[in-house]
């Protein structure tokens, strides 16, 4: 680059070789590159960090804490370092870490899996915006997670349990659900969490009706799996 540009012009150099010229000028101000920085000379030597170790190694302060081995080698006259230095010692070591033994009690991820149609169902509600202003209509969906077929669908002028009800009877009687063969998702609005409205469904086992864990985010994961595809 410096031998280009003592011909041309660096705006010429940097077009001809692809390099910005941002990037020139920058390491033209940087200069040479710095020493490397000097230990200070305060610093501490292998033997003294030895000493500092072994003396939080030693038996008798097995269950003492940093703090209380500098006030107890304090108290017999013994000044190896200061607390911090202590503690920059061991972590050094890689020996500064929570010393009680935890649990971690990690939840299971909810998860649903749809291996042929009419298995399981995943159904919501949208707001639709009407024709004049303040007017909506509400588009209830159910989709069938194996195939991503629009199995049901309704549009209202209200949300309501009860005509989300209405759709998924007829929707089962039009697809020739049998008991116990179907499952159905849903998250937790409002029409979704309406129980008593979806009493006859579950008493009558034709459906199994799942809702996302409160607690959770809405989207429960769900997963297809296709044998001839390979898809899941």
């Amino acid at each position: 680059m410096g031998e280009l540009a003592s011909t041309v012009s660096t705006q010429a150099a940097c077009r001809a070789l692809g390099v910005s010229r941002a990037t020139v000028y920058r390491r033209r101000r940087l200069g040479p590159p710095r020493a490397p920085r000097p230990p200070p000379l305060r610093a501490l030597a292998e033997p003294e960090r030895h000493a500092i170790l072994a003396a939080l190694h030693h038996p008798r302060f097995i269950d003492l804490a940093p703090a209380e081995i500098y006030a107890t080698l304090l108290d017999e006259g013994r000044y190896l370092g200061s607390l911090r230095t202590m503690y920059r010692v061991l972590a050094a070591s890689q020996e500064v870490r929570e010393r009680r033994n935890q649990l971690r009690h990690v939840s299971p991820k909810p998860e649903l899996l749809a291996t042929r149609p009419n298995e399981m169902w995943s159904w919501d509600i949208t707001k639709l915006l009407g024709p004049a202003k303040w007017t909506y209509y509400y588009l209830y969906g159910i989709l069938d997670i194996f195939s991503r077929y629009a199995v049901g669908w309704m549009l209202a002028h209200q949300e309501s349990a009860a005509l989300a009800e209405r759709l998924i009877a007829a929707t089962c009687a039009k697809q020739a659900i049998l008991p116990t063969q179907l499952t159905i998702h849903a998250d937790r609005g409002s029409s979704m969490t309406a129980r008593w409205q979806l009493d006859q469904l579950r008493e009558g086992d034709t459906v199994r009706v799942i809702e996302t864990l409160p607690h959770r985010s809405n989207r429960t994961t769900w997963r297809r799996h296709s044998r001839s595809r390979g898809m899941r």
